[in-house]
């Protein structure tokens, strides 16, 4: 991380903070957690907009949101296959 860093004291339970200390590898629990929490405000954005959308459009239907599964699914394939995806 390039940004200014700060320490903060935080509370866990136990068995959480010894799994993530486990997995947290050569980067160290810091990174590990800050890696989680951002990821974990990444959620929080995208269910704000998810909500504004939904508010403005009204919900996603079951099967739009299959559908745009199918898309992924289909571009990852292309990029996967050395090609764009039609």
């Amino acid at each position: 991380m390039s940004e200014p860093t700060g320490k903060y004291s935080i509370t866990m339970p136990r068995d959480i903070a010894e799994a993530a200390r486990s997995r947290s590898g050569p980067s160290g629990l810091s990174a590990y957690v800050a890696a989680a929490v951002a990821r974990q405000i990444e959620r929080d954005n995208l269910s704000e907009l998810i909500q504004v959308a939904e508010a403005e459009h009204g919900p996603i239907s079951d099967d739009e949101v299959q559908a745009l599964r199918d898309q992924l699914h289909q571009a990852r394939q292309g990029q996967a296959n050395g090609g764009a995806a039609a």
